[in-house]
């Protein structure tokens, strides 16, 4: 029998519009684009650098971005990430990603958003773009990225 190697990365970014009173707006789904800067900073981790964890995410109103890129087309706001969780038995290659942009905060015409280590725009670890979520200053948009490590 012969070993089959199990490779890569991969993310799936879920994001979810609500109005002032909590009622879901909009949800967008997706995969999205690992960055070059991830494939680095991973094996920076396991080489226990002393680099800093992922701890925020970006929303702007750009599109466009690749591997290549370190940061978002055009940046709106960045946050801090709510939380961060290592999936459960069975997905224990995951690594759960929660933030929140509450009312007042990436206030536009939003089309695109990516997790940072740091709070800025040019730590882009992952990226996606999407059809335009219009959010008011009322409205929250909570972002759930799982990223998975090793995934066929």
């Amino acid at each position: 029998m012969k070993l089959k190697d199990k490779f890569g990365i991969k993310g799936y970014v879920k994001l979810v519009l609500k109005d002032k009173n909590g009622k879901i707006k909009q949800v967008v789904e997706g995969h999205n684009t690992i960055t070059a800067l991830l494939d680095a900073h991973v094996a920076d981790q396991m080489s226990d650098s002393g680099d800093g964890a992922i701890g925020y995410m970006g929303a702007g109103t750009g599109s466009g971005q690749t591997s290549a890129s370190t940061g978002l087309a055009t940046s709106s706001a960045n946050v801090a990430l709510d939380s961060t969780t290592q999936g459960t038995a069975g997905a224990d290659n995951d690594v759960v990603y929660v933030a929140t942009f509450p009312a007042g905060t990436a206030t536009a015409a939003l089309t695109e958003v990516g997790l940072f280590v740091a709070d800025n725009n040019t730590t882009l670890m992952t990226y996606d773009d999407f059809d335009v979520i219009n959010k008011g200053a009322a409205d929250s948009l909570v972002a759930t990225w799982t990223i998975s490590f090793g995934a066929s």
